[in-house]
């Protein structure tokens, strides 16, 4: 009998004097290797924005004001009306301010008494408060649209990117940077929202500046350049430091996206047990200690080149506005503009630096945020790259025959095909059992035959209809797959087994599925039946055990009625009465479908009419159970093996 030993029971690692008494038995560990540097890879290795020149980038600004335009327009066509009409009337309160303003300020300075300056300001000032509550009530109602139009591209930009991904050939997860690409796209979608924020700021600041460098320049030429002197440095520096907090968030996106998977699996409830029994919680808080750090690290070291652009900005545009204040100074003290000009300038120079510093900052905001939508339409644009580029040919029932013809698939990265020069025919009303060891490309094979993945060489016929030439939604409207990897759907049980199929008025066809795989009892005991929520995270949700989970997958399969029935694995998590059941159910069933079953039990091919045994890729045997036992073959050795416990 060999003996198992782990480490530190073997006899160099633990001496007499290590029990002695008083002394620690075990040796201190050395400290876990930090989690490796995770970064891109290929052809999305680059950061975009690398080679990219601060002009090429300010460029960017109209374009992608156009985009978050077109998106809102679609979204809600009144919302963007609205705030365009107000967008024209803050405009136009603010010349009317301006000018008001002016006028107010000769009355002030004209000669004769208080009280009839006074008057003669009156209606002035009722203009000035009139034209402030029009511009106070526009930008009201500016963000009233927005609340309607951002929720909606948010929702848009989410369903997008959701669908995209649903969409895509299987193929494609395999495909290089697939899934770092995705995650950069789900920053993008997060930032949607912010995009028409973003904009109406910015444009609401472009209406005022324009207003007000208007009035500005009416009062004398000199002041608009040195104004725009004044506020560029600060442009400058908020454009690039959104290029370098881009930079840090590009470098670490990879770390992040395993950050975030590591959390969920770490986490969740359902894998608890195997986290705390094998003594994994110290070296995953490490690990995640560790990476977060790592991720902070690279976030801190910016600061200080973003506290250097900032600072650099500030001192320039402190010096213009100086000499701004100064050149008006000279102006008023020189007789070159009337006091009340001047004090008129005071205001319109007050107010053009706001809506200038505003106008910056917003669209530094939006150069900021179009690089993350650059990202989610980099990404949509990969995946519809990736998605099925199929043949429109129909595929309808009975599917009397599925014909393989010297199939081979190779997953992308991998060195060799999973499955190679593979020839298979299966009928209509047979029972056919798939068994190899690992990695014989089982699984693969049936992915083949459901048309998920296409061949790289040979065919895979439906009925006579090569699938690369068919519909993929014709083709899985007459499949029913239950996998080895089964999803646990956080809805109700009637939702478990219907999901993706139209469902009756009544339950009948619901129950006659638990029925068939022996959950009924466990369904009726559940508080509420059919309608009770299977997420035992939410409050009110319930949990089932893992062989009540692969019943309600078989269910799920069988709800559907297909022409092609697969199961992989089906009754790994059963005990005997529930795998009993199952496979006398497939039995009953088999007649009107092709039934594929995946299984390592190997008892359990006593039901297949055919088993097909595989092996690096390719069939090396093949026939019935007592005619496989008897042969000298792989068949008998792994059957043999699995006796041997």
């Amino acid at each position: 009998m060999s003996t198992l030993t782990l480490p530190g029971d073997g006899p160099g690692d633990r001496t007499p004097g290590d029990r002695t008494p008083g002394a620690d038995p075990d040796p201190p560990h050395p400290p876990p290797p930090p989690p490796a540097d995770i970064r891109y890879q290929g052809q999305y290795g680059k950061n975009p924005l690398g080679e990219v020149g601060f002009r090429a980038l300010c460029a960017r600004l109209p374009s992608v004001l156009a985009h978050t335009g077109r998106l809102a327009w679609a979204a809600d066509r009144r919302a963007v009306l609205l705030l365009l009409v107000c967008q024209a009337l803050t405009g136009v309160a603010a010349v009317v301010l301006l000018a008001a303003t002016a006028r107010a300020m000769r009355a002030l300075v004209a000669t004769g008494s208080v009280t009839d300056r006074l008057q003669s300001m009156l209606p002035v000032l009722l203009v000035v408060a009139a034209a402030a509550a029009v511009g106070r009530i526009a930008a009201a109602l500016s963000w009233y649209a927005d609340d309607r139009v951002s929720p909606l591209l948010s929702t848009a930009a989410d369903t997008a990117l959701v669908e995209a991904v649903c969409r895509v050939e299987a193929s494609a997860y395999g495909t290089e940077s697939f899934a770092e690409r995705q995650e950069a796209a789900e920053i993008g979608v997060v930032r949607t929202a912010a995009m028409v924020r973003d904009g109406q700021t910015f444009l609401a600041a472009a209406v005022r500046m324009v207003a007000a460098c208007g009035v500005l320049t009416v009062l004398h030429p000199l002041l608009l350049p040195l104004l725009l002197l004044a506020v560029l440095p600060a442009g400058v520096g908020a454009v690039l430091s959104a290029r370098v907090d881009y930079e840090t968030h590009y470098a670490n996106l990879g770390d992040r996206n395993v950050r975030g998977m590591m959390r969920w699996w770490s986490t969740a409830p359902k894998y608890g047990d195997e986290v705390r029994a094998n003594g994994m919680t110290g070296y995953l808080l490490f690990w995640y200690r560790s990476l977060s750090e790592r991720i902070d690290r690279r976030t801190l070291g910016i600061a200080p080149r973003v506290l250097r652009i900032s600072l650099t900005a500030s001192a320039l545009g402190g010096v213009f506005l100086l000499v701004t204040w100064a050149a008006l100074a000279w102006l008023a003290a020189t007789d070159r503009v009337e006091l009340a000009i001047a004090a008129t300038a005071v205001v319109a120079v007050q107010s053009s630096l706001g809506a200038l510093t505003q106008l910056v900052r917003g669209g530094a905001e939006m150069f900021h945020t179009s690089l993350y939508l650059a990202d989610m339409r980099t990404f949509l644009d990969l995946a519809d790259r990736h998605a099925p580029a199929r043949g429109p040919a129909v595929i309808t029932a009975p599917v009397h025959e599925i014909r393989l013809d010297d199939v081979a698939h190779r997953y992308p990265g991998k060195d060799r095909p999973a499955v190679d020069g593979l020839s298979l025919t299966l009928r209509r009303g047979e029972i056919v059992a798939i068994v190899g060891e690992n990695g014989s490309g089982k699984s693969t094979l049936t992915r083949l035959v459901t048309g998920i993945l296409l061949p790289d060489r040979g065919t895979v016929r439906w009925n006579g209809t090569d699938l690369a030439a068919a519909d993929p939604d014709t083709v899985w409207t007459h499949t029913g797959l239950v996998p080895q990897i089964f999803a646990q759907w956080p809805l109700r049980v009637r939702d478990n087994v219907t999901l993706g199929q139209p469902r009756s008025p009544d339950d009948a066809p619901v129950w006659q599925a638990v029925d068939a795989v022996g959950m009924r009892t466990a369904v009726e005991e559940l508080p509420r039946g059919l309608d009770t929520l299977l997420a035992r995270e939410v409050f009110g949700g319930h949990e089932l055990s893992g062989g009540q989970w692969q019943r309600l997958a078989c269910s799920r399969a069988l709800y559907r009625r297909p022409a092609l029935l697969i199961l992989d694995e089906p009754t790994s998590q059963m005990d005997a009465r529930g795998e009993h059941q199952i496979f006398e159910e497939i039995k009953k069933i088999a007649a009107d479908r092709i039934t594929l079953v995946v299984t390592h039990q190997l008892e359990n091919t006593r039901v297949a009419d055919r088993i097909v045994v595989m092996r690096d890729g390719r069939i090396v045997q093949e026939g019935g159970y007592e005619e496989l036992c008897a042969s000298d073959g792989l068949f008998a050795e792994l059957l043999a093996l699995s006796k041997d416990r």
